[in-house]
């Protein structure tokens, strides 16, 4: 699993994103599963996606369909794990527990997607 944290979503930084999993994973083909955020089919990053079509293929879920979309279930689990119930006295202390959970989850990927495709 791989996972960026940014200030700003926009189109120069998924661009960036995607520019890091094409080198994180260089063998085969990534295929992404996205919503219809505007970033996701700016202008910006087709000449990327053309270049890198062997490498790299955006999948779009229908539009208003939360329920398709593994992520959905993603941010379920961590608000049950990490905020559900708790006070954070700083936007910091957030940040820290969200990256623990994100750290721990990486650790086994294959039991996580099986979880979130369950909930589906």
């Amino acid at each position: 699993m791989y996972w960026e944290e940014h200030d700003k979503y926009d189109a120069q930084v998924f661009l960036s994103f995607l520019e890091n999993i094409v080198a994180k994973y260089p063998e085969g083909k990534t295929i992404m599963i996205l919503d219809n955020a505007r970033i996701h089919h700016a202008r910006l990053i087709q000449h990327f996606l053309k270049q890198h079509s062997k490498q790299l293929e955006l999948i779009f879920l229908p539009p208003y369909s939360p329920q398709l979309n593994i992520v959905e279930g993603l941010w379920g689990w961590l608000k049950k794990s990490v905020i559900y119930n708790v006070f954070c006295s700083s936007v910091e202390e957030i940040r820290t527990a969200v990256k623990s959970f994100m750290d721990e989850i990486s650790k086994e990927p294959i039991k996580v997607v099986d979880r979130l495709c369950i909930q589906l």
